[in-house]
């Protein structure tokens, strides 16, 4: 359904509002502070454990903890662990739990959960089984305490353990029982400021405020209240409207302006950190045009970023020519785009004997698309490329099918991809430009096939250098490397959109964003 009039959205609003109160979820809000928030996509679980797809990263931290929590320095702040401390030499973690947690079953919290939980995700989850592959023992000498022994160093260890990312789980609930299949997945048990109540599939999920939180008198909600709808302008007509107080990536790019004027809503566009937004155009390296470095360089000059922030994303985002973005402290400042220049461009094109045939044009590319990018970004570059002279085939997929024909088919020779730095770059970046990563049907890797021993070489030592000013100089340089030899185009962090009324303050006062664990926001009254 579409909407092109205020009128129209207000009355869906209304219809909305209708629909609510006939809900058993709604009738749940006449007493209390109940906070009722809008996730886009419905996960297919709610603890992030064996997958991180959909809004399960979101979601899950409400109610099942991590280790840590941090800031916007993505520096470490305590939750499950009070005290940490990483020996000389990178290879040993210690941490000290907090005392008096208890699980919302009631069974106590130790160090048994937490040393069940290491070894469960560096076998199940997606990221985790890098994160922690250095790990070769965990110790628990007392029930708070744990120490994590290692092979070799991970000096991105210590920023993993978010709720979000390592979430840690009731031993005595999984052990024993299929990981993958286990039913407290998706009706979770954990030690966060909200209980898992209720969850009706393709409508809502239902938390209560935990009584027995340790950090009281935290939480000051009630409940949490997630809904799922499926369509963007009918979510945008429910946070207009009032019925939904809370919203992230969840309204069309068309209608932030008009939400900026609105006197009951804030919008927020502050980059999380932790997350790491970030879009790039990869060229297929084995596509015989894009073997020539001076090729790569030439359509780089033909795509005006700038350009492309102000269509596509409505002037919001951020953009970065280095594959580390601005949200990242080991991001290079110092590297800039290939200045905006079409007649270079072809001049370039012309040397390289890639010359216009009579129809003008000069090669065809097949253009590719992750579906967690706004088509219209494939359009623009689709109208770069023709103006040069590269007619662009774009071809559309559902999310499965791209994953399929991009990274087990390889069919394609242009794709603008969606793949965030995460929280460090051995863990989001290194994934796409390291060449022991190139693997034909390992979704998110290295797409490009881009091989190069001196990235290779940076990348690997950057992994394991427990000295971070060194680190930032590794990875300094690894990102010159990428400049120069252009496997991809950078664009940037893609707009970080959180729609919040009026009422709700301290939905995100730690990195982590919309991921964090709701314990700290706040619910006005109604007016």
């Amino acid at each position: 359904m579409q909407f092109n009039t205020l009128a129209s959205r207000i009355g869906t609003a209304a219809l909305w509002g209708a629909l609510a109160l006939a809900s058993p979820w709604a009738l749940a809000q006449s007493g209390g502070k109940t906070l009722t928030w809008v996730v886009d996509p419905e996960p297919s679980s709610l603890v992030p454990l064996v997958t991180t797809a959909g809004g399960n990263t979101e979601i899950g931290p409400k109610v099942v903890e991590g280790l840590l929590t941090y800031d916007f320095k993505l520096q470490p702040r305590p939750l499950l662990a009070t005290q940490w401390s990483v020996s000389p030499d990178g290879l040993q973690y210690s941490f000290t739990l907090r005392k008096g947690v208890t699980w919302h079953d009631g069974q106590p919290f130790s160090s048994a959960d937490v040393a069940f939980s290491i070894q469960t995700l560096k076998q199940y989850h997606p990221r985790g089984r890098v994160t922690f592959a250095n790990v070769t023992e965990v110790r628990t000498p007392a029930p708070d305490q744990v120490v994590l022994v290692l092979a070799k160093p991970a000096p991105y260890l210590l920023t993993a353990l978010a709720g979000a990312e390592s979430p840690i789980i009731p031993k005595h609930l999984y052990e024993g029982k299929d990981i993958a299949s286990n039913p407290y997945n998706s009706r979770p048990v954990g030690t966060g400021p909200y209980v898992f109540k209720e969850w009706v599939r393709g409508s809502y999920v239902k938390l209560e405020r935990n009584p027995n939180y340790w950090d009281q008198p935290k939480p000051s909600l009630d409940q949490v209240i997630v809904r799922f709808i499926p369509d963007a302008a009918s979510r945008a007509a429910a946070l207009e409207s009032g019925e939904v107080l809370l919203g992230s990536q969840v309204i069309p790019l068309s209608d932030v302006e008009r939400f900026r004027k609105l006197p009951n809503v804030t919008v927020d566009t502050r980059d999380w950190p932790y997350v790491g937004n970030h879009v790039q155009i990869f060229y297929n390296l084995d596509t015989p045009q894009f073997k020539d470095v001076a090729v790569r360089r030439a359509v780089a000059q033909a795509v005006n970023v700038n350009t492309l922030i102000k269509s596509v994303w409505y002037g919001n985002g951020t953009a970065s020519a280095s594959p580390i973005g601005k949200a990242s402290p080991y991001h290079d400042a110092s590297i800039q785009p290939y200045p905006y220049d079409p007649k270079a461009a072809e001049a370039a094109l012309d040397a390289a004997g890639l010359k216009r045939a009579a129809d003008g044009n000069r090669f065809a590319v097949r253009l590719l698309y992750n579906p967690f990018v706004d088509r219209r970004a494939a359009e623009f570059v689709r109208q770069a490329l023709g103006r040069i002279g590269i007619r662009a085939d774009l071809q559309s997929y559902d999310f499965a099918s791209y994953v399929t024909k991009a990274y087990t088919d390889r069919a394609f020779d242009i794709t603008v991809e969606n793949l965030t730095n995460i929280f460090d770059p051995t863990l989001g970046v290194q994934r796409i430009f390291w060449s022991k990563n190139f693997k034909i049907g390992l979704p998110f890797s290295n797409a490009p096939h881009y091989v190069s021993d001196e990235a290779d070489r940076l990348l690997e030592a950057a992994a394991i250098e427990v000295d971070d000013a060194q680190r930032k100089k590794l990875f300094s340089d690894f990102q010159q490397v990428v400049h120069r030899d252009v496997p991809s185009i950078e664009i940037g962090a893609n707009p970080t959109i959180t729609i919040a009324n009026r009422r709700v303050s301290d939905y995100a006062p730690t990195g982590e964003g919309i991921r964090g664990s709701f314990a700290d926001v706040k619910l006005a009254p109604a007016p």
